[in-house]
């Protein structure tokens, strides 16, 4: 399956060793250099060594995990790049999930004014939302995605059987961006989404699913490349999902990029109904699937000031104003509705009672 985009195409297949066969026919007289952490390293280059072992490729390696996504990691892949002559017509592949590709992206945008990459990820996560959009980055001082710029990989190559290497935290990590995708979509898309088990699902209908939404996700970023508008509808659930996921940042209680985005719905949803008359019927319906799914999260009033903090270093935000994408129903978006401090801290105080 091809979803052809103005910025990438985007392959959905079982057959992931031909595509890229093809597409490295484009490169075969350049350098070519591969991304992978120890996980992808041990449990999915074998997938595509077959096809690139007569490049003598160049393998890049970085430790996983979120703490890494940094500059000091960048700086060894820029270093990587430089010792082995790597040049702008070179090709960079990204193998793994979104750290990999947020920060191999950004290594490849950056480097000699800009090289080319290619995106093969193996995270539901990374398939689902990093694939599609152009995002490209680095965490800094504790701030999620601080540094960055747009840039879209040249091709995407997407393998939902890739999800056998990744444990249950992992496949719900990029379950929740797919719930997101329904959310702002319409309401038949949600509801055929969760009738799904995504422990019992095969992987052909798992890829059927990632298409679609996918293309949910593109929708809104041909319409809005550059984030200055409707774009933003993608954000629901990242404001305060941002805030929990730099809150346990480096901590024993670390979450997953997709788990904080559930969390982060569920308060949003709140406020949507608060502030956008979303449904309270509809609210619950949401509230009582995600908390089934992701168990809630351990917060006290002792952090609300600091998730306060937090909220206010999103990207999202212009000057004082917090602003957050609202729904007033499954797929009637609010983007840029600015919400008070004390809105904040009630929708943490009424978190906290669930």
């Amino acid at each position: 399956m091809l979803i052809e985009t103005q910025f990438s195409n985007i392959y959905i297949s079982t057959d992931i060793q031909a595509i890229l066969s093809k597409i490295l026919n484009e490169y075969r007289k350049k350098k070519l250099f591969v991304i992978v952490d120890e996980n992808t390293k041990n449990q999915c280059l074998t997938r595509i060594e077959s096809i690139i072992d007569y490049t003598n490729y160049i393998l890049v390696e970085i430790e996983s995990g979120e703490q890494n996504k940094s500059i000091k990691t960048l700086e060894k892949v820029w270093q990587v790049f430089t010792q082995n002559g790597a040049d702008r017509n070179s090709l960079l592949i990204n193998l793994g999930g979104g750290i990999i590709g947020d920060l191999g992206g950004f290594a490849a945008s950056t480097f000699k004014r800009g090289m080319d990459f290619i995106n093969i990820p193996t995270t539901l996560l990374s398939q689902v939302d990093a694939s599609v959009g152009g995002k490209t980055g680095i965490n800094f001082l504790g701030l999620k995605n601080e540094i960055g710029v747009f840039n879209h990989p040249k091709h995407v190559i997407i393998d939902s059987s890739f999800i056998k290497t990744l444990d249950k935290q992992n496949i719900l990590s990029g379950w929740a961006e797919m719930l997101k995708h329904t959310l702002i979509s319409d309401e038949k898309d949600w509801k055929k989404l969760i009738v799904h088990d995504i422990k019992q699902i095969g992987f052909k209908e798992l890829n059927k699913l990632i298409a679609r939404s996918i293309s949910i996700k593109n929708y809104f970023v041909e319409e809005d490349p550059r984030e200055k508008g409707i774009r933003k509808a993608l954000n629901f659930g990242h404001t305060f999902g941002h805030a929990f996921e730099s809150l346990f940042m480096n901590s024993s209680d670390e979450i997953l990029h997709g788990e904080a985005v559930a969390h982060g719905m569920i308060c949003e949803v709140y406020l949507s109904n608060k502030i956008c008359g979303f449904s309270e019927d509809k609210m619950n319906q949401v509230v009582r699937y995600l908390l089934h799914i992701y168990p809630k999260l351990n917060i006290s009033e002792l952090d609300f000031e600091k998730l306060f903090d937090l909220t206010r270093h999103d990207k999202k935000n212009e000057g004082v104003n917090i602003n957050f994408t609202l729904l007033e129903d499954f797929g009637k978006i609010k983007i840029n509705t600015n919400c008070t401090k004390e809105d904040i801290f009630e929708t943490l105080n009424w978190y906290t009672t669930l």
